[in-house]
């Protein structure tokens, strides 16, 4: 088994027991055990620290991995010490803005919930470590080994938020003492990633940096950009609730929008795949692949995407009884985020397409256009809506992205990722909803949701088998029945 192979079947595993113990955390123990207030605060706190984070790393984390197969030996510790600088870019000047600033900038964001003025410096520790921790990541992944970094991006910090929560819960801690040890943990995996991306290669300082650092520090600033635009289509809802409704509801909020994120989680493990293969792809013209390529994971993380959507709005109602009252009011939000997931989905590789073309800055255009897009609509429709506004932000926001990048890549490459299995797909997935709606068992809430996905999945995937929509779900399941028929 090749390297490649290997560390995305072991990235895809860390991956899936990341969301688990993240949906542990976010339905369980942040819910019963933290007051719903100071779980909002964290809500906010992680949100805002990941939307610095691309300044923080001033778009190191992705400028190494494009440039360091451009260097030779003994050009490399110039380029290390160039990548451990570039970050000080963006961390100097706002370490500055908090110094002289941070009692007008408390002000304005406190103004509905006063106790997160005393919370900023939190954000930004947060946001430096969660900088830092991308560039080390990505110097383990231009050493090909990336499975221990993608544990401590994945599966650390829960469990280490786990052990705080319990720690908390039987008051060896106080509330005081838990947000210090959060924002610590999130410095110690920083640190700990830090010294095996060291034990890899331990960098020698060389300030004799490489010929080509202005197209360097250029591309690092596109990618600002371009990661800002990203995340804050997907933190900026969390962030701007706080000022305009109390904190508790972010906490609310957030509960509804990751359960609607588990859709994405096939999608997020398949990429780290196919964005290799689309490079290759790419790089070597090869238009039918890219077109077969393109499709292939349209439909499969389609079929995948779906068929979690569908159980998540199915079996919604009987996970709300396991909720505390407080957080079972977000049907809408969950549905609304939940679609936006799913069309991302269906658009399969998409991204990886567009960020390894030659239109990558285009690209970068049009999410700068939309987080600003995303920042108006929050900012018309919270006031108006409240958390529901907030949603339906996010969704218009995706809706129209995703249109964008759709017929851009149309234009541009001459493809469509849909066929006829799509709407068959499709198809499916809406009887299947309306039939189980319909379908309500009276046990308890656990055996409800075992019970009616178990029927939906072996009836969608037989609907699936025996009309031959997909050729990867028809071949893994005829070589299954023989391998498992006597």
């Amino acid at each position: 088994m090749g390297v490649v192979l290997k560390q995305s079947i072991q990235n895809t595993a860390v991956t899936y027991l990341g969301f688990f113990f993240g949906a542990i955390n976010t339905l369980f123990l942040y819910t019963k055990i933290l007051p719903d207030q100071y779980y909002g605060l964290v809500t906010f706190i992680l949100a805002s620290g990941a939307i610095l984070m691309p300044l923080m790393a001033f778009g190191v984390h992705n400028t190494m991995v494009k440039y360091y197969s451009n260097h030779q030996d003994s050009e490399k510790d110039g380029f290390f010490t160039l990548m451990l600088l570039i970050p000080l870019l963006g961390i100097l000047p706002m370490t500055l803005v908090g110094l002289i600033w941070y009692n007008p900038i408390g002000d304005w964001v406190s103004q509905v919930n006063p106790m997160v003025k005393d919370y900023l410096w939190y954000v930004f520790f947060v946001g430096l470590a969660m900088g830092y921790f991308e560039v080390f990541y990505s110097w383990t992944k231009i050493h090909l080994k990336s499975v221990f970094g993608n544990f401590m991006k994945e599966v650390f910090a829960r469990i280490g938020v786990s052990i705080l929560l319990l720690l908390f819960y039987f008051d060896v801690i106080t509330l005081d003492i838990f947000f210090k040890c959060l924002v610590g943990l999130y410095l110690l995996r920083t640190v700990i990633i830090k010294i095996y991306a060291f034990s890899l290669r331990m960098p020698k300082f060389d300030f004799n940096f490489p010929p080509h650092t202005k197209e360097i520090l250029s591309y690092s600033f596109l990618i600002i950009l371009g990661g800002s635009a990203a995340l804050i289509l997907l933190e900026i809802d969390k962030v701007m609730l706080n000022q305009f409704i109390s904190i508790e509801n972010v906490a609310y909020y957030g509960v509804s929008v990751y359960i609607a994120t588990v859709i994405i989680v096939p999608s997020r493990a398949m990429h780290q795949i196919t964005y290799p293969l689309t490079a290759e792809l790419l790089n070597t013209n090869n238009d039918a692949g890219l077109y077969k390529l393109y499709k292939k994971t349209s439909l499969t993380l389609f079929i995948a995407s779906g068929i979690l959507f569908v159980l998540i709005i199915l079996n919604l109602n009987d996970l709300y009884l396991m909720l505390p009252e407080n957080y079972r009011n977000g049907f809408t939000i969950v549905f609304l985020i939940g679609l936006a997931k799913v069309m991302d989905s269906l658009l399969g590789n998409i991204n990886s397409i567009l960020y390894n073309s030659k239109y990558y800055r285009t690209v970068l255009v049009f999410g700068v256009c939309l987080a600003a897009l995303t920042i108006l609509l929050n900012y018309l429709l919270i006031p108006k809506l409240g958390l529901e506004g907030a949603a339906l932000a996010s969704f218009v926001s995706i809706f129209i992205f995703n249109l964008v990048k759709l017929i851009f890549v149309r234009m541009k490459f001459g493809i469509l990722p849909f066929s006829s299995a799509t709407f068959k797909v499709f198809a499916t997935l809406i009887m299947l909803a309306v039939l189980f709606d319909l379908l309500q068992f009276q046990f308890h809430p656990i055996i409800n949701i075992g019970l009616k996905s178990l029927l939906i999945v072996v009836m969608y995937v037989g609907i699936l088998y025996r009309f031959n929509i997909s050729e990867d779900v028809t071949g893994f399941l005829s070589k299954w029945l023989k391998k498992n028929t006597p």
